[in-house]
């Protein structure tokens, strides 16, 4: 005989939607359970079996060679309605089972015991089951086993639940942090046009770098999920992925970073550096079409030290004589070097700045925070 609808069907298939597992492909972590509930029971066949509204779907088995079967034939469905146990020492027995076809058919399924799949609330999902062709019994042992590997089945399924609920909360997050920066960004070069000095331009200009870097970090960190950490070189692929978009054809952009972990603290602070002054050299370094080269690396020190050295060879920051050192003036020095040395202040680091004739070389030398 076919089974009754669970008494609370619709909120239990409800249930089962939330978990995201039907039609999922096979696992090994599943696999591996009912390979170990075959061997512990001797039993020849042993599935992860999920109750769904029109069939039962196996999320792992031995010994039956099929993803699912119609529900009309399910034991398991029978073994839902119980409440957290089922043993069916001799199926053709049982009148729920006597005129089953998988159980008067030859070779027939003579044997069942099903340890049900609970969520937290109660609602079965499915079991755990062990069959054979021969009536039997379990031992103690053998049951307890089963119980125990039923409640494994079910934090494998918590936990992919629970990375799944995280994942889509993560692409909501993600979503609505990427509207605020484009918001703010929006505003921020609406205010840029009717700015009524230059002073202001280059404020409002430097929170528009400070966005963009923080764009870049939220990104990074979206992208290979890194907590608190992030890879710098691959932050530095990043970020040139966004210059590209910036560098005019007669500027030559070269980006290199040693594999390190900054705080993401660090790598916001680093982004609106290398931001600022690749920004200033595209504006300030090469006029009317100068060619010339903009480069930045990052490499690791002794212990947790990082060096970040920017350079250009444009034509520094003021003017004079080739050879002539340049004093911290002249291009954008007011505004620009204030941010690197807010910037300094943050990653608790050291700066060293070489201007001439023949370009611009900044060095900064700082402490990774990183774990």
């Amino acid at each position: 005989m076919e089974a009754s609808p669970h008494p609370r069907q619709d909120e239990r298939l409800a249930e089962l939607r939330s978990y995201g597992i039907l039609d999922t492909e096979r696992e090994k972590d599943f696999d591996d359970i009912v390979e170990l509930a075959s061997a512990i029971c001797g039993a020849p066949i042993s599935v992860v079996n999920i109750i769904d509204a029109e069939r039962q779907w196996f999320k792992a088995e031995v010994g039956l060679g099929v993803r699912e079967t119609p529900i009309a034939t399910s034991i398991c469905s029978h073994a839902i309605l119980e409440e957290d146990y089922v043993e069916i020492p001799d199926t053709l027995a049982d009148v729920r089972m006597s005129d089953n076809p998988l159980c008067t058919s030859e070779p027939g399924l003579r044997f069942y015991a099903g340890a049900l799949l609970k969520t937290p609330n109660g609602l079965p999902l499915g079991t755990l089951c062990v069959l054979d062709y021969s009536p039997r019994e379990l031992n103690g042992l053998q049951r307890d086993a089963l119980r125990l590997l039923a409640r494994q089945v079910m934090a494998q399924m918590q936990t992919r639940k629970a990375l799944h609920t995280e994942k889509i909360l993560r692409q909501e997050v993600d979503h609505r942090v990427k509207n605020s920066l484009q918001a703010l960004s929006s505003f921020v070069n609406l205010q840029s046009r009717f700015a009524g000095s230059d002073e202001v331009k280059l404020a409002l200009s430097a929170v528009q770098n400070r966005i963009e870097a923080v764009s870049a970090v939220h990104d990074q960190l979206y992208r290979v999920d890194a907590g608190a950490s992030i890879d710098a070189a691959r932050y530095m692929d990043n970020l040139r992925e966004h210059f590209a978009t910036m560098v005019p054809a007669n500027i030559k952009l070269e980006m290199t970073a040693e594999p390190v972990f900054v705080g993401s603290r660090q790598a916001a602070a680093l982004g609106t550096l290398l931001n600022e002054f690749v920004s200033n050299s595209m504006k300030h370094g090469f006029p009317n079409s100068r060619s010339g080269e903009i480069r930045i690396s990052l490499k690791k020190l002794e212990g947790s030290g990082i060096e970040v050295v920017c350079s250009d060879n444009g034509i520094g920051m003021s003017d004079g004589p080739e050879d002539a050192p340049r004093p911290e003036s002249g291009r954008d020095s007011g505004l620009g070097l204030k941010i690197m040395e807010i910037i300094c202040a943050e990653l608790n680091g050291e700066r060293e700045v070489e201007t001439s004739a023949r370009g611009t070389r900044i060095t900064l030398r700082f402490r990774s925070a990183a774990a």
